[in-house]
Formats: structure tokens, C-alpha cells, sequence
């Protein structure tokens, strides 16, 4: 039962061994995940409709 002591050592190991991070530690990492993660896609975005912008004007000389 190779499996069933494998699951009961990462059992133990995650609720004794680990040091997790405290509530407000992950909070505060939460928010700055988000608000890159804003900035991103708002950069992608204006890069799409550039991209966008651009094939248009430069696809409408050809009709």
C-alpha cells in the first residue's frame, strides 16, 4: 500500500511541516497579483486595437 503511506506522509507534511504564509500576508500578495494582472490585459488590450487599427487602414488601401 505504497499509495495509501504516500497520501497519509503528504498529509502529514502539509498540515506539520509547511509554514504557510499568514491571512494578511496573502491579502496584501493577492491584491498586487490583481492589479498586475489588470495592467496586463489593459495592455494587451490597447496592443490589440493598435494591431487592429493598423491591418485595417493598411487591408482598406487594397479594396
Amino acid at each position: 500500500m505504497e499509495i495509501v503511506n504516500y497520501i497519509k506522509e503528504s498529509y502529514r507534511e502539509l498540515t506539520e511541516e509547511v509554514t504557510w504564509v499568514s491571512f494578511a500576508e496573502a491579502q496584501k500578495s493577492m491584491v498586487v497579483v490583481a492589479i498586475f494582472t489588470i495592467i496586463f490585459a489593459l495592455a494587451v488590450f490597447v496592443t490589440d486595437k493598435t494591431f487592429q487599427s493598423f491591418l485595417d487602414k493598411f487591408f482598406s488601401f487594397f479594396n
